[in-house]
């Protein structure tokens, strides 16, 4: 029930449409009610004692058609009403839970595959909209059309009503067994659909390596038996609507009509009996179980939307969010020095210092200094990067700018002053002008041109056909390696930030662009912080300050030429490297 109040919170903001649809939907439903008895007292009053009057049949069927007339067009209306709230519900739920994903930190992504979190923001919220759209459409049409027909049952014969009126308990036995076996039945369900996106999400974007290493059978069948497991769960599923939905309750709708039937046969062997009686109270009886029979059945979407909705808080209610800080307390990046103090971090939280990635790192990048960071894979270096970007929180260990703490910072004061370059360029569906800019108001067209100019971006753009209008694909597939890498350094730098954190930038670079970007980034570097991960030594030659990481520490720091002279570990890279013996 927690999460049906959750859910309901999302309908105060359109509570006075929902009454408007609510009344409407009460009016129709009043309207379908009434039609039975219209013809129960023209069989009493005209065909039974055979005074059949023709004005009271035009009055019948005129009164009857118009109430039908009335009932089809206020159900129309209802019905769009119910469904534009669902959809705006649905909206702004979606746009709630992006949003939250959005704030999440680096670690959850880390940990919870793609298609996972894609199942929840789209499929999940597809199936609370069933809730809104049919279930409470449902429960309120069929709860006052219930309402309406025990009290015409009641009119026409209390013993009979009262009969009925008992076979409530045994209907709400059913629901409530239904909903306790149906419960585990969908989470099950709802789970293996997250596992079939999960899989599919992560063959695509694999697509190459597939293809590559001939795969494509090993994929089909991992696909094919999730894909199966889904089929399980689905005819599970089936099996328990086909048992308790419509059968069960037809078996009591049938034992009811028998009971209903043989007591106006009795009633016949000691007299006359109503015609008019008879027609509105099996009429009336068909109608008591149908609403019934569609609750059940609507029961079966709303434990889907309850489990679903379920998935999508579990995600909401997720509070491992990146460090916000109010933008009016915090302070601001003027100079841009950088220092890490005894930082020690693990991606792990729950686990002792043995496992730390990081241990004790401490160093100091002064305003417009490089500050190189080189190690072995797994040593460490892309870690310091993430830290200061604050994509993880910091285990122990302070991490300062200008004097102040990291965690002080606003992320907008972070985000804008601190520019990163990943060692993967990544683009985004659009035109080139878009990735640069990434819509940012601060940042003009003609700074967009200034920026591509700055890291000689603009050479190769300008002789595309659009220009800066070029539209590119997906993660910028049309474009090489280094022409991405060089629209990522624009991005960078049309936000003029103080810092530059280089994730190995030029690890993916192809040779042909190789000399463009390297005095892209000689540029880039002029009265800039700048902490620059890097594999190739040769990039990093001219930094003046050099820190060794090896197994999550520094183990040697100092400039290019100091570091050979040590003859230790850089000495050692630096010689297999270059191939020969310095």
């Amino acid at each position: 029930m927690l999460v049906m109040g959750r859910l309901l919170r999302y309908l105060k903001t359109h509570s006075k449409a929902l009454s408007v649809a609510s009344l409407i939907l009460i009016l129709a439903t009043v309207a379908d009610v009434i039609g039975p008895i219209l013809v129960k007292i023209f069989l009493d009053r005209h065909l039974v004692p055979r005074s059949f009057d023709s004005q009271a049949l035009w009055l019948l069927g005129g009164g009857y058609l118009a109430l039908h007339i009335l009932s089809v067009g206020l159900h129309y209306y209802q019905l769009v009403s119910f469904n534009q709230i669902a959809l705006k519900v649905i909206q702004e739920l979606r746009v709630d839970v992006f949003q939250h994903v959005q704030g999440l930190r680096l670690e959850v992504f880390d940990k919870t595959s793609t298609g996972a979190l894609v199942s929840r923001i789209t499929n999940d919220t597809e199936a609370i909209k069933e809730l809104f759209v049919g279930v409470l459409v449902t429960l309120v049409q069929n709860s006052v059309f219930l309402i309406g027909i025990f009290i015409a049952m009641f009119s026409l014969d209390v013993r009979l009503a009262t009969f009925c009126l008992a076979l409530l308990p045994v209907i709400l036995c059913l629901m409530y067994v239904y909903r306790r076996v149906s419960t585990k039945v969908y989470r099950t369900l709802r789970q293996e659909l997250s596992r079939l996106n999960a899989k599919l999400n992560e063959s695509i974007q694999g697509m190459s390596i597939v293809q590559a290493m001939r795969q494509e059978i090993r994929f089909r069948d991992e696909f094919a038996e999730i894909n199966h497991a889904y089929y399980r769960s689905a005819i599970t599923n089936i099996r328990l609507e086909s048992l308790f939905v419509r059968p069960a309750v037809d078996l009591i709708y049938t034992f009811a009509l028998v009971l209903v039937l043989n007591f106006f046969g009795i009633q016949s062997m000691y007299g006359p009996i109503q015609i008019g009686v008879l027609y509105a109270f099996i009429n009336y009886l068909d109608r008591f179980f149908e609403p019934v029979n569609t609750m059940m059945q609507r029961l079966s979407q709303f434990q889907q939307s309850l489990v679903a909705a379920e998935r999508v808080f579990e995600l909401m209610d997720d509070d491992r969010l990146t460090t916000e800080v109010e933008v009016a307390g915090s302070p601001s990046i003027l100079e841009g020095q950088v220092e890490f103090k005894n930082v020690s971090f693990s991606y792990d939280s729950t686990s002792d210092s043995q496992s730390d990635i990081l241990t004790n790192i401490s160093f100091t990048a002064y305003p417009g200094q490089t500050v190189a960071l080189v190690g072995h894979t797994g040593s460490g270096k892309s870690t310091v990067a993430n830290l200061l970007m604050r994509f993880y929180p910091i285990s122990r260990g302070k991490i300062l700018i200008d004097g102040a703490s990291l965690s002080e910072f606003s992320d907008e004061e972070l985000r804008s002053k601190v520019g990163l370059v990943a060692q993967d360029p990544f683009l985004f569906v659009g035109n080139i002008r878009k990735n640069i800019s990434l819509s940012r108001l601060a940042v003009s067209e003609k700074e967009v041109v200034e920026a591509a100019a700055f890291v000689q971006a603009d050479e190769f753009i300008l002789k595309l056909p659009e220009g800066f209008e070029e539209s590119i694909g997906e993660r910028g597939a049309t474009l090489s390696s280094g022409q991405r890498q060089l629209i990522c350094f624009a991005r960078t730098m049309a936000g003029k930030p103080k810092i530059l954190v280089l994730d190995e930038a030029t690890a993916s670079v192809d040779t042909e662009t190789e000399e463009a970007i390297q005095t892209a980034l000689e540029k880039m570097l002029k009265g800039r912080t700048t902490i620059a991960i890097a594999h190739r030594l040769s990039t990093i030659q001219d930094a003046d300050l050099i820190l060794v990481l090896h197994s999550g520490r520094i183990v040697e720091r100092g400039t290019h030429l100091e570091l050979l002279h040590k003859a230790g570990l850089y000495h050692k890279m630096f010689l297999m490297q270059q191939g020969t013996i310095v």
